[in-house]
C-alpha cells in the first residue's frame, strides 16, 4: 500500500485528501524524513552501547522499517480524528 503511493502517478492516483486537505502521500512523505532522523539517532545511540557499527547499523535498519510503517498508520489515524481541528 505504501509502495503503491510512493510510486503512482499523481494524475493517476485514486486516493483522495482528507477532511484537513492532507493526501497519504504527504504522511509518507513526512514519515520518511522523520525515520531519517529517527535512524540516525538509533544508530548513534545503538553504537555508543554497542561499540560495533555492524551491529548499530543493523538495529538502526530494523527500527527504520518497522517504525516507518507504524508512523504512518498512526498519522492516518490522527488525520481522521476531529479533536482539535
Amino acid at each position: 500500500m505504501i509502495a503503491q503511493m510512493l510510486f503512482k502517478n499523481k494524475e493517476k492516483s485514486t486516493y483522495k485528501a482528507d477532511s484537513s486537505g492532507e493526501k497519504p502521500i504527504r504522511s509518507v512523505a513526512k514519515a520518511l524524513s522523520w525515520r531519517v532522523v529517527g535512524t540516525l539517532d538509533t544508530l548513534a545511540v545503538s553504537f555508543v552501547l554497542a561499540k560495533d557499527i555492524k551491529i548499530a547499523a543493523s538495529i538502526a535498519s530494523i527500527d527504520f522499517i518497522t517504525k516507518l510503517i507504524l508512523y504512518f498508520f498512526h498519522e492516518r489515524v490522527w488525520n481522521a480524528i476531529k479533536w482539535g481541528k
